[in-house]
């Protein structure tokens, strides 16, 4: 059935992964008027609302069991909680694409967890893409003397961000056996907005102002909301209950590219020759990364 198609999903992790390159350059924009936690957690309230209307609409919604929440909870903790605690502070100081480049690594450290935690084998093509996938990555965000540099407060908070995000992917594989990714990702943000609120009361209020209200303000709060927060996650949740942890989280090394892209094309960033061929080798990683699985669904159809 067409719902099925490894076509779709395919299409779908990459629409994920454009929404979550924009992500970068919306926090630009949304940082000249709101504070960080402010900005995480509207965004998370946003979205939680769209998608407890569309669940409830179209009876999306399923009955979580009370062992398992405690495994949602969990979920939350680690993303979107300490992924956008990393994330957000970081980007505060960070360029859009060095930001990209440090989340690039996921999928280096997710195979590592899978192999214990969920058992998931990995083929020499796997091992093989992702590491010629992330020296790609590498030469897009390097200068001509490749050399990368960047806030060491920056690097080590988008680390964290990195943590939050490896254990997030290990335990939602388990969860993506039991529930829809329209329950899943509701309640994380639902319950990441509860965790956010906190540090916003603490942190945020005495700097808020009347431009927090303003259209300019608003509208990539929208679009972090909408897109990051609900599409980007609905879609990435799928690719890992279809295709894996392991290989959904190969999509990553996608970002930096993108956002290397985009930042050309709005901010007029530059790219040099070895940024191009950057782009072409972390291209063919990916492609090598995923032909096994392509092949498997090739023989499957035949």
């Amino acid at each position: 059935m067409l719902k099925d198609s490894k076509a779709l999903v395919y299409i779908g992790i990459l629409l994920a992964m454009i929404f979550w390159s924009f992500s970068f350059i919306w926090y630009k924009d949304v940082y000249l008027y709101l504070q960080p936690f402010t900005t995480i957690f509207v965004r998370l309230v946003l979205s939680s609302i769209l998608l407890f209307i569309f669940c409830l609409s179209f009876k999306k919604l399923q009955k979580v069991k009370p062992v398992d929440f405690k495994l949602i909870l969990l979920l939350a903790l680690f993303e979107p909680f300490l992924y956008f605690i990393g994330e957000s502070l970081g980007m505060q100081i960070m360029t859009p694409t060095s930001a990209a480049v440090i989340i690039s690594i996921i999928p280096l450290l997710v195979p590592v967890l899978a192999f214990f935690m969920l058992k998931e084998k990995l083929s020499v093509k796997n091992i093989l893409g992702i590491v010629v996938s992330f020296f790609g990555v590498l030469l897009v965000i390097t200068n001509k003397n490749f050399e990368f540099r960047a806030p060491v407060i920056g690097v080590l908070l988008m680390c964290v961000a990195v943590f939050g995000a490896v254990f997030y992917c290990a335990l939602l594989k388990k969860l993506t056996d039991k529930y829809n990714p329209f329950t899943l990702i509701t309640w994380q943000n639902t319950i990441g907005a509860a965790l956010f609120l906190p540090l916003v009361l603490i942190y945020d209020v005495k700097d808020w102002n009347s431009s927090m209200l303003s259209v300019k303000a608003a509208i990539p709060v929208l679009e972090l909301a909408i897109f990051a927060s609900s599409l980007a996650f609905l879609l990435y949740t799928n690719g890992v209950k279809k295709l894996g942890a392991v290989r959904a989280n190969i999509f990553t090394n996608l970002i930096p590219i993108i956002t290397a892209f985009i930042s050309f094309l709005l901010l007029h960033e530059k790219l040099q020759w070895h940024n191009i061929v950057g782009i072409a080798v972390a291209i063919g990683g990916l492609v090598l990364s995923q032909l096994d699985s392509i092949n498997n669904y090739r023989n499957q159809k035949a």
